[in-house]
């Protein structure tokens, strides 16, 4: 990120845990696409940071729910502004009429990619 306050894949934990507070770090790990042990010390990093709280979850005491701490959020809001710019700039060497199948095409990588069993196949 431009401010170097966070990095993309800090982002993308802040924007999971926003859109679903008290998830666990198993179920942010299939939301982002990001490997466990990577995430884990990503969350290690924001906890220090301020930006993420974590606690035991109810159901299994081995595992941790994440939310955001006020800082977190304030960093979400600060970061908007330069991904929407980055948003803009990535879209803008499409023409108008792709870029809406576009973003549903990697919707559905997404989607697809975050499947615990999704086949990978070599072209």
């Amino acid at each position: 990120m431009a401010s170097g306050d966070l990095t993309p894949r800090q982002f993308a934990v802040l924007v999971a845990v926003s859109q679903d507070e008290g998830l666990s770090q198993t179920s942010l790990v299939r939301k982002t696409g990001i490997d466990r042990s990577t995430l884990a010390d990503i969350v290690r990093r924001m906890l220090r940071k301020g930006l993420l709280q974590r606690q035991r979850t109810k159901d299994d005491a081995r595992a941790y729910s994440v939310k955001l701490t006020d800082e977190g959020w304030s960093a979400l809001r600060r970061a908007q502004p330069t991904v929407e710019i980055v948003d803009t700039r990535v879209l803008s060497v499409l023409p108008e009429a792709d870029r809406e199948r576009f973003i549903e095409d990697l919707a559905k990588i997404v989607t697809a990619l975050s499947q615990p069993d999704t086949p990978v196949s070599r072209p």
